[in-house]
């Protein structure tokens, strides 16, 4: 009988957000896969937690993947961790959750901090509609290509990025896109936690002169929607004129013709008022 692969959320700076589920989880699966054995390792020792480990990270995922598989058909339960908040985002740990998924091996969520989430929370920019970009590659042509595909989004954008590769992050945006408003939250749940409201410009700026410390996460306002087009008001006063003719009220025609138009509708029966003096 197969075992089940748990997907842990662990914290992202401070230890006391790693929940009761989480910790209970940790200390009944049979192994861990992490993606660095030594974070993992303070964590559990944290909380007398010992485990067997074995390393899950970018480069040996393939390999380790189908080991780890392997165990966990063979009947074993294993919790699967990042360094820092859920796995699978933005995370190799993306891979084995879909190869588990290919072999019917069952996937239970263990929820836990977010870095995304946490920084939109705290960001002060508008949550309702949000898209995660995760990390800009660092060649110059995937970068370029990333930032052109996102600069009409609408929503509010949420990206991941290195302090050494910060400022040259903000400059591509702001050639890219122009100024917008964005958010920089940086050791999130830590001592230093910080949140930074500023514009792509002034944010240049300022880190050019204060060279950047701490993970950080960016939240940056989406291109702003573009106006519907406005009619001329005597172009609104013809198509009102028009209802009238057919029948309508002068309220109802002005109300209309504002829906067609883009003017108000005040504006519009004011001026067919005055016809009529």
């Amino acid at each position: 009988m197969s075992g089940t692969l748990y997907v842990v959320g662990t914290p992202i700076g401070n230890l006391s957000d790693l929940s009761p589920h989480a910790i209970s989880v940790l200390g009944n699966v049979d192994f861990i896969a992490a993606e660095d054995t030594r974070v993992t390792l303070k964590l559990l020792t944290h909380f007398g937690i010992k485990k067997p480990l074995i390393s899950y990270f970018e480069h040996n995922k393939r390999e380790r993947g189908e080991i780890v598989l392997a165990r966990i058909e063979g009947g074993e339960n294993c919790a699967l961790v990042s360094d820092a908040g859920m796995p699978a985002i933005s995370d190799p740990g993306e891979m084995l959750v879909r190869q588990a998924h290919e072999r019917g091996v069952p996937v239970v969520a263990v929820p836990g901090p977010s870095a995304v989430v946490t920084a939109l929370a705290v960001s002060g920019l508008p949550t309702g509609r949000f898209t995660f970009e995760g990390f800009l590659s660092v060649n110059k042509k995937s970068r370029r290509e990333h930032l052109e595909e996102v600069r009409n989004e609408h929503r509010t954008m949420v990206f991941y990025e290195a302090p050494h590769k910060l400022l040259t992050t903000l400059q591509d945006m702001l050639d890219a896109w122009g100024d917008r408003h964005l958010a920089l939250v940086r050791e999130l749940t830590k001592v230093h936690e910080e949140v930074r409201r500023t514009t792509l410009s002034e944010a240049v700026d300022f880190y050019t002169e204060n060279p950047p410390r701490g993970e950080f996460v960016l939240v940056i306002a989406g291109a702003p929607e573009e106006k519907a087009a406005v009619d001329s008001l005597e172009d609104a006063l013809s198509l009102a004129r028009s209802f009238i003719a057919d029948g309508n009220s002068a309220s109802a025609a002005a109300k209309e013709a504002a829906a067609q138009t883009g003017r108000r509708k005040n504006e519009i029966y004011k001026a067919l008022t005055q016809d009529t003096k």
